[in-house]
């Protein structure tokens, strides 16, 4: 009888913890999450304003997995964290636009309704759902002529920000952000906006980040209804060179001239058959 009475002591004292132990977990899930969204990010995303358009630039060595894609005519979509959920995320961002789209008018298809709509669905899963999305998200879209573009800044727990001429997300980002505040500049082309992107992904680890693990698009305020575009490998070779570091340490940083003085002057020195001249490459 005492052995009984001592598990139904037992058990009844569980079930009453149980709204307690659910509590924790909750909390310490959610921790765990965070704090491993802020270590494990390490993709980083560039929006930067152009004379053009809006540049959209990543570094994601992937062919197929895309961080950048598009939503709607003039609205594009990136992320980064997890893929799985971001893409989720993209998907629901696509059906709202098309279903508004159809039901109305496709002018009146919005960036910032699409980001509010991510907003509200992120604070929802933040505050109810054992465990929130591990994304940063951002939705851009091309003005017209003479209207000014719109960049909005979704974090994981909802929060949303408006951005002004070029947004960092990522596991580094507030200095992807210094970096591009020095180097910005207002109507720049699109090589010299796409030097920049890519010289401030390089300049926060002091790296060369190579032009085949970047995943470049634009919204190109010039194209007719659909204004989302990839820059193929070849534009990107054409504006970058060989590597993602610019002009400095394009094709031309091989071996140093040969010197320009006649056969070394040793005591068995061979008639020249070195090839060439060792002038121009």
């Amino acid at each position: 009888m005492v052995f009984s009475a001592g598990i139904i002591l037992i058990a009844g004292g569980l079930c009453a913890c149980a709204p307690l132990f659910k509590r924790a977990s909750k909390g310490l899930g959610r921790f765990l999450t965070i704090v491993g969204f802020l270590l494990g990010i390490l993709v980083l995303v560039i929006a930067v304003d152009y004379a053009g358009g809006i540049l959209l630039v990543a570094e994601n060595p992937s062919k197929t997995l895309h961080k950048i894609s598009e939503i709607y005519d003039r609205i594009a979509f990136a992320g980064v964290g997890k893929f799985n959920e971001f893409e989720t995320l993209r998907m629901h961002g696509v059906r709202q636009a098309d279903v508004r789209g159809y039901s109305y008018s496709r002018e009146d298809v919005s960036a910032r309704a699409v980001a509010n709509g991510y907003s509200q669905v992120l604070g929802q899963i933040f505050t109810a759902e054992l465990k929130p999305f591990e994304v940063e998200v951002l939705v851009a879209q091309v003005g017209r002529e003479g209207e000014e573009n719109e960049i909005f800044h979704i974090l994981y727990d909802g929060s949303v920000a408006d951005e002004a001429n070029f947004v960092a997300m990522g596991g580094q980002s507030e200095a992807l952000t210094e970096a591009m505040r020095r180097t910005f500049k207002p109507g720049a082309s699109l090589a010299e906006a796409l030097r920049i992107g890519v010289d401030a992904l390089g300049e926060v680890d002091k790296r060369e980040v190579p032009a085949k693990n970047l995943e470049v698009a634009v919204l190109d305020r010039s194209r007719e209804r659909r204004k989302f575009r990839r820059l193929t490998e070849r534009e990107l070779a054409e504006l970058l060179g060989s590597t993602a570091r610019g002009a400095g340490s394009s094709n031309g940083s091989s071996p140093g001239p040969a010197p320009e003085t006649g056969p070394p002057s040793g005591p068995e020195t061979v008639p020249p058959a070195e090839p060439g001249p060792p002038g121009e490459t």
